[in-house]
């Protein structure tokens, strides 16, 4: 059977190619896990996954939230895996316990990797928060989004990504 989704309104229904930007990064740099046991690009292959930069202080992840909670909500049981990378910017963000209270606090239940010393980061490439990584379901970033907006166009790229990976 294949999912149906509503386009949000104002969009192009046809899909544009997405281009390949590489491969999916190894989250061997972060320094622990929350909601998960430890996850790798090899484990995550098959599955469309949203990789997520943030922090919990940072106004424009916040505004963010809500849209990769409903995500992961509404795509799961398709394909999709959302992931919280927790790159701190302040001391007091390094904190375990600070991030482990944000996370519960915040209705966060997907996989988190805490990332206090930029591993994954940097293997990323990244620098920004918030910043959004799509990557297929062969392991392949597809697509990428840094800073607020693009809800939509966004979502496109989700639906898209799974669509492509076929039914799972």
């Amino acid at each position: 059977m294949t999912a149906r989704w509503r386009v949000p309104a104002g969009l192009h229904v046809a899909a544009a190619e997405l281009p390949v930007e590489g491969e999916l990064p190894s989250f061997d740099g972060a320094t622990g896990w929350l909601n998960s046991p430890p996850l790798t690009p090899a484990g995550l292959r098959g599955q469309v996954v949203l990789v997520g930069f943030w922090t919990y202080t940072c106004v424009n992840w916040l505004r963010q939230l809500p849209y990769l909670r409903a995500w992961a909500g509404k795509y799961s049981g398709h394909g999709l895996v959302v992931i919280g990378v927790h790159t701190p910017e302040f001391p007091f963000e390094h904190d375990a316990g600070n991030v482990r209270r944000a996370t519960r606090e915040l209705g966060i239940d997907y996989p988190v990797a805490t990332d206090n010393n930029y591993g994954v980061w940097l293997a990323f490439d990244n620098h920004y928060w918030p910043a959004l990584y799509f990557a297929d379901a062969q392991g392949r970033i597809r697509h990428h989004h840094f800073g607020e907006g693009e809800y939509g166009q966004s979502e496109m790229v989700i639906q898209q990504l799974l669509a492509e990976a076929g039914p799972g």
